[in-house]
């Protein structure tokens, strides 16, 4: 398998998850209004248990990937995916519904952890931050488009067809991965799959304080993108009155994300891992108390509430892939059980710090701009924290 298809490869992995999220979002008042609900903030149930899920699969497939080898446990997720998918389009009730994407969720953590600890099996340090930012670059481009993929559907259909063509997606994808994808972790390199190494493995990988802080970090920030993408159908919508032009709108903010993906894959190798992401989370924080302190004085109006929103994706395009790689950094021997452990803390909490900003919508920006503010200024002094007070230094080492 060439570079090139292994980064598309890679890519359909991720973007498995960002599909099941964002190609929803124009569906969800679809939703609301088909199962009756009364309460306009519980149609973000369907984003954010689909995240529980995902983030609560992710500790199983790690320590299973260490066992069985990479390409076994993503066709096993995989095909759990597509079975959720299948009965999400029968579900009778909006209870139903929620528990299949929950299971959906469950699914799609196996390509997305796993895929992370493929890269690490065959790339190390700045080529493996270098080769997760050339992922990232084609995975991002899913939220740009995903939503106006959605209302494309909603045309010709309803929201049952959305999830026919997820449930499509993911065989095509099924298919690749076994005619083309080769197995990373040798027979020799495998671990045995017992209490006590687990235990052992999840031990070394919280008392690492460059993994852990770095994962604590990542989880903040990720936060606020779950908060903004839960809502944001109804910001658009109810805020500023633009619900028939939400896909081009979110696509818009989005592609700030891709941007910077592009960007930071020319960079990290010159620049370093550090530097990039410490650099990224320092403007990430201050715009974010920008956009809370506008907030504060006038209503924002649309034009720079997309404008702040952009510049805040496009620190994230940053930060992620480069603290993702710092925290994976020194996980080498352990890195499909590290890879889930970072990914199930990651996406559980920021479900939970996305969810609760997204209940207290209030039919204003204000709710999205505190949180914002408070998780950036949360990652950064975590991450200064993690240095040792050192920020934007180029590579020194795994720190202990």
């Amino acid at each position: 398998m060439g570079m090139v298809e292994f980064i598309c490869l890679m890519a359909c992995f991720m973007a498995l998850t960002a599909m099941s999220i964002d190609i929803m979002l124009p569906a969800l008042p679809l939703i609301r209004d088909a199962y009756g609900l009364t309460d306009g903030n519980q149609q973000q149930l369907v984003v954010i248990i689909f995240l529980v899920g995902f983030g609560f699969g992710q500790l199983f497939y790690g320590p299973l990937s260490d066992r069985l080898g990479r390409k076994p446990v993503i066709m096993l997720g995989v095909g759990i995916y597509a079975a959720a998918t299948t009965m999400c389009l029968m579900a009778s009730s909006f209870e139903m519904l929620i528990a299949m994407r929950f299971m959906q969720g469950i699914g799609a953590a196996a390509p997305r952890v796993v895929s992370v600890a493929v890269i690490r099996d065959l790339y190390h340090g700045r080529r493996m931050a270098e080769v997760m930012s050339f992922v990232m670059t084609v995975f991002i481009m899913v939220p740009a488009i995903a939503p106006a993929m959605g209302s494309g559907i909603l045309l010709l259909g309803d929201w049952h067809e959305i999830f026919m063509v997820l449930a499509a997606f993911s065989l095509l994808v099924m298919g690749w991965t076994a005619w083309r994808l080769a197995e990373t972790r040798p027979p020799e390199a495998r671990t045995p799959l017992s209490a006590a190494w687990l235990a052992q493995a999840f031990r070394e990988t919280v008392t690492n304080r460059q993994t852990l802080g770095y994962t604590i970090a990542i989880s903040a920030c990720f936060g606020g993108m779950i908060s903004y993408i839960s809502s944001a159908q109804q910001i658009f919508a109810d805020v500023y009155g633009m619900g028939q032009w939400f896909p081009l709108l979110f696509g818009l903010v989005a592609v700030a994300l891709s941007i910077a993906a592009i960007i930071n894959g020319r960079l990290v190798n010159r620049l370093g891992m550090r530097r990039l992401g410490h650099l990224a989370m320092t403007g990430f924080f201050t715009i974010a108390l920008l956009h809370l302190c506008l907030d504060l004085l006038f209503h924002v109006p649309l034009v720079l509430f997309v404008s702040l929103m952009s510049a805040q994706l496009f620190c994230f395009g940053f930060i992620m892939p480069n603290y993702n790689a710092l925290a994976m950094e020194p996980m080498g021997r352990i890195a499909g059980t590290a890879s889930s452990f970072i990914g199930a803390v990651t996406t559980a909490l920021a479900a939970f710090l996305g969810w609760m900003v997204g209940q207290a919508y209030d039919g204003s920006t204000l709710p999205i701009s505190i949180g914002f503010a408070c998780f950036g200024a949360a990652a950064l002094a975590v991450t200064f924290i993690t240095e040792g007070g050192r920020l934007f230094n180029s590579e020194t080492g795994n720190i202990r």
